[in-house]
């Protein structure tokens, strides 16, 4: 059996870096997938101010469960070399952090674009990023996210098969309901390679999303079947219940209330974050 470990996107609550350890410590998180940070995107840091961030982490027991990079989040057609040196930095940036892992994904499409037209381009370039990080001991976790070409399980599905023992998976309910996809037949299918799992839930009519267990991603499920699994595994929490700093970057359309489709309203971000940490440990 499974013993989980609760790790969050902990720039949802709010604040730089002391305030996201204050939510995750008052709400009994152990782990932070670091995101948005006090200087931009984790991504963006140099080395030694990933030293002090470790350092702060360390000093409040605060653990990394992965990366929460924006690897791969580039339109296919774009300059691959720039990103991937910026890739090559980040790193040797997870290694001074102690992380084991990098969330990445598979490159966006335009509309209309024929996704298996592009399908070479796009493993090239997860082979690179995979051989890369792997020389470090650094794993590379795709994350199914719309509009990429890991979008979808058939496609995640291929790209995990395909780097079998190279790349891990992580399995977001949520943005497979706005791709369309039925949560259960998507896990039974990729249960092997899944390495952790996002906490994010969702309505397939309207894609809003909603507190773990109030939506249709059959959280209860999934966290038993995950649990099934042996050894130590992350669930990372991400609440996407509010417009918070940085999210038109991770979204490719940007980020606005109406995108979010509020059912559940907050005043603030920490009490969004606060909620969607009461949701999760409720199911478990």
């Amino acid at each position: 059996m499974a013993e989980f470990l609760l790790s969050a996107f902990a720039d949802e609550a709010g604040g730089g870096l002391l305030d996201q350890i204050r939510a995750l410590k008052e709400n009994g998180f152990t782990h932070i997938e670091p995101r948005g940070l006090d200087r931009g995107n984790i991504s963006e840091y140099t080395a030694e101010q990933c030293r002090e961030v470790r350092k702060i982490l360390d000093d409040n027991g605060i653990g990394i469960s992965a990366i929460g990079s924006p690897f791969g989040k580039i339109n296919i057609k774009d300059d691959f070399a720039p990103h991937f040196d910026l890739f090559k930095r980040n790193v040797e940036n997870a290694c001074i952090l102690g992380a084991e892992r990098i969330r990445m994904f598979s490159f966006y499409f335009d509309a209309g674009d024929d996704y298996a037209a592009y399908r070479d381009e796009v493993m090239e370039r997860l082979d690179r990023f995979a051989t890369e990080s792997l020389k470090s001991g650094v794993w590379c976790c795709h994350e199914n996210e719309k509009g990429i070409y890991g979008d979808v399980d058939d496609r995640c599905l291929d790209i995990l098969t395909t780097f079998e023992g190279k790349i891990k998976g992580v399995f977001d309910p949520a943005n497979f309901i706005q791709c369309g996809v039925e949560i259960l037949p998507a896990y039974a299918k990729l249960e092997k390679y899944i390495d952790y799992m996002h906490v994010k839930d969702c309505i397939f009519a309207t894609g809003k999303v909603v507190p773990a267990g109030k939506g249709e991603g059959h959280l209860p499920e999934l966290l038993k079947l995950f649990a099934q699994k042996d050894g130590k595994r992350f669930l990372t929490l991400e609440p996407h219940l509010k417009v918070f700093d940085g999210l038109a970057n991770l979204e490719q359309e940007g980020g606005t209330a109406e995108q979010i489709k509020e059912d559940y309203t907050y005043p603030t971000n920490r009490e969004a974050f606060d909620a969607a940490a009461s949701a999760l440990k409720s199911l478990l």
